[in-house]
């Protein structure tokens, strides 16, 4: 049996989502894609009290443009929970991001037939 000083200490694995999230409600996944890329903004500084999960954000993305999902991935968290801490971040300022690219359009069937032709018609 063990003292209570013997404890083992508490780590970030088991930290609960609703703890770094403060108990809010998870963001839709219409306000920040797993795909939207995110960045710092330029000359911000970390916000004053920023836990540890908003810290590792800070160090991953001021290496440049990454992905939501991959920032989620490489912190550990559930994607719910690395697009709130993101979208708190952009809510403040401090993240730029990019919109993801558009949908492809379908093309249809006669102009996809041109195309072949005329490459067929290139090559020989």
């Amino acid at each position: 049996m063990t003292g209570p000083a013997e404890e083992t200490p508490v780590t970030s694995d088991f930290v609960r989502s609703y703890v770094i999230t403060g108990g809010r409600s998870l963001p839709s996944s219409d306000e920040l894609a797993l795909h939207t890329l995110v960045t710092l903004a330029p000359d911000r500084t970390l916000p004053l009290g920023a836990g540890p999960e908003v810290r590792a954000i800070w160090e991953l993305c001021s290496g440049g443009y990454l992905s939501v999902a991959e920032v989620a991935g490489h912190l550990g968290l559930p994607v719910g929970v690395a697009r709130l801490l993101l979208t708190d971040l952009s809510e403040q300022g401090h993240l730029l991001r990019r919109a993801e690219p558009p949908r492809a359009q379908n093309v249809d069937r006669a102009t996809l037939e041109k195309v072949l032709n005329g490459l067929q018609s290139l090559i020989g």
